[in-house]
């Protein structure tokens, strides 16, 4: 276990954990593990995560046939019609939570864009300058982006941009913090590689190297951890994928044909022979263009009973019928007989309902300038580097942050004026300027103890000072290009499609209304695959229990 992964199982308190750890290390060997996996039925799980999904889609679809694939998959499975992200919904913290069975409080993930107090800039390799850094594991992670360079390369550049990788000084020690030293916790690819003999792992998702995270601690969980960058510019538009949702279709299909490539014994790629993963999977971007998309270009939802746009349905209809050809390949290479399929997101979407859509601003983020609690010109973090592009390593160090949505999180600069801020906030609830339109049933403002309970002590570092949960329909912007977002706790966020979809002819089909977790599909992955979902830090941490009603066969 390297000297960060201790630091860290300090911070979290997990070292009464000490046996697990060790387990997770690879130090034990493949007769301690809960079940063997070569005695399971189970030999494969394809994981698939379509940015956007609400259950409300998938019940919608399936009952007038407009994804027959989804329906044959919920068919030989489970469908939880209750099931939410934990606490957060940004695609880091909703990843996360699918893959280490933990909330941001034990993973460590709140946002692609977040803060750590305990960092140091990408620049002092030292350790010896402020602490506080603003961390930006998002598209300019690649290298192409060093110098505010131009996302050319499909895969990024080819490598890590050195301008946005941190530091931290562990064991008197000052070393760089990759993504994947920056999760708190290891990932169920680690596991899967570590506990089943043989075993290839691999993943295929929107940015090139800042999900380099999914390695896990070790670096080492995803053998196959395909480069593809959203944002890297396309040479036959000039734009990049995210610009309409027929382009990120286009994008979405090259990750359909790395699940293909890999079925068919290869690399993602295609170009070499490779075991067929045990753990393999994907994320869809097109549903999630679509929704945000104006509806006055037929983006989004006609109602407020999720009744598809035109770009929507169109969007609901291409997964669909990629999930059909990843399934068919299965059944090609007589691996559905052998293959479980989770069908899930990382988040939703909101607000479905566009009458209840509010866009007056960042509002919140100029409340806290114009109080003082973050510069009143707006140079923090990223926000302010000397040459004037985004994470070129010259940001400004212990500024705090604020990182808003249809969410608030905010890390001030002085955490001695929490008490202070929160009144500020309190006083300006209204949607009337200045307020930050968060007066009405389903907003809050979380902070001190209540926060600390959900998503650490943010005297840790890490943790925001204040989470700011705004009236359903707000996003803080002004932007007329988006008609919804996410990263909150909105109903229309957080609520999410889930399948778990036995193997062909195993089980009959059910539904399940009970309220579930998506850190349960972790430990419901492993305990499939016949390891103990003990080996995950975060499940062990937070009590996290595989999804019912899936232990018997029907």
């Amino acid at each position: 276990m390297n000297r960060l992964m201790r630091q860290v199982m300090a911070s979290l308190g997990l070292a009464a954990f000490a046996v697990p750890i060790a387990a997770y290390a690879g130090e034990g060997n493949a007769q301690d593990q809960h079940h063997s996996a070569n005695d399971n039925e189970i030999r494969h799980v394809l994981l698939i995560s379509v940015d956007g999904l609400h259950q409300q889609d998938i019940a919608r679809c399936i009952a007038a046939n407009t994804c027959p694939n989804m329906a044959l998959l919920a068919r030989s499975g489970v469908t939880y019609s209750n099931a939410y992200t934990p606490g957060l919904s940004d695609s880091f913290p909703g990843l996360a939570a699918m893959v280490t069975g933990g909330s941001p409080k034990t993973a460590g993930l709140f946002y692609d864009v977040s803060y750590d107090r305990t960092l140091y800039a990408p620049s002092d390799t030292s350790c010896s300058g402020k602490q506080g850094w603003n961390v930006v594991f998002d598209e300019t992670t690649g290298i192409d982006a060093e110098n505010g360079g131009a996302l050319t390369h499909l895969d990024g550049g080819g490598a890590f941009n050195p301008q946005a990788i941190p530091h931290a000084k562990i064991d008197g020690a000052c070393v760089p913090v990759y993504p994947h030293n920056y999760v708190k916790t290891n990932t169920i690819f680690e596991v899967v590689k570590q506990r089943v003999h043989g075993a290839r792992t691999a993943w295929a998702d929107k940015h090139a190297w800042g999900y380099d995270w999914l390695n896990g601690p070790s670096g080492k969980g995803v053998d196959d951890l395909s480069r593809t960058e959203i944002n890297s510019i396309d040479a036959a538009t000039g734009t990049d994928y995210t610009d309409v949702y027929t382009h990120t279709e286009q994008f979405d299909n090259l990750h359909v044909q790395s699940i293909i490539n890999e079925i068919d014994g290869k690399d993602s790629t295609g170009k070499q022979s490779a075991d067929v993963p045990t753990l393999f999977g994907t994320n869809f971007q097109t549903l999630s263009v679509a929704q945000k998309a104006p509806v006055a270009s037929g983006g989004g939802y006609l109602d407020a009973s999720f009744t598809p746009g035109r770009q929507v349905s169109d969007a609901i209809g291409y997964v669909d019928n990629a999930l059909g050809k990843m399934v068919d390949a299965l059944k090609s290479r007589n691996l559905a007989g052998s293959t479980m399929v989770v069908v899930t997101a990382k988040h939703g979407q909101s607000p479905t309902d566009h009458t209840k859509l509010v866009k007056n601003g960042d509002t919140l983020t100029a409340l806290l300038e114009a109080n003082n609690y973050l510069d009143p010109n707006g140079r923090f973090g990223q926000a302010s580097t000397a040459s004037g592009n985004l994470n070129d390593g010259t940001g400004l160090v212990g500024t705090g942050l604020v990182q808003t949505d249809d969410v608030g999180l905010i890390w001030l600069r002085d955490q001695s004026q929490v008490q202070d801020a929160v009144a500020t906030l309190k006083a300006n609830l209204s949607c009337n300027a200045p307020g930050i339109c968060a007066d009405g049933p389903q907003a809050y403002i979380l902070s001190g103890q209540k926060l600390a309970a959900t998503f650490g002590d943010p005297a840790l570092g890490r943790t925001p000072d204040i989470i700011v949960q705004p009236n359903l329909g707000v996003i803080y912007t002004s932007s007329k290009k988006k008609d919804e977002e996410h990263g909150g706790n909105a109903p229309d966020d957080s609520h999410l499609g889930l399948i778990v979809s036995y193997p062909d002819g195993h089980h009959h089909e059910r539904h399940v209304n009970r309220r579930v977790s998506t850190t349960q599909v972790a430990p419901t992955i492993l305990r499939a695959l016949g390891l103990d979902p003990q080996l995950l830090l975060s499940v062990r941490a937070e009590g996290t229990r595989p999804l019912p009603d899936l232990n018997e066969k029907d």
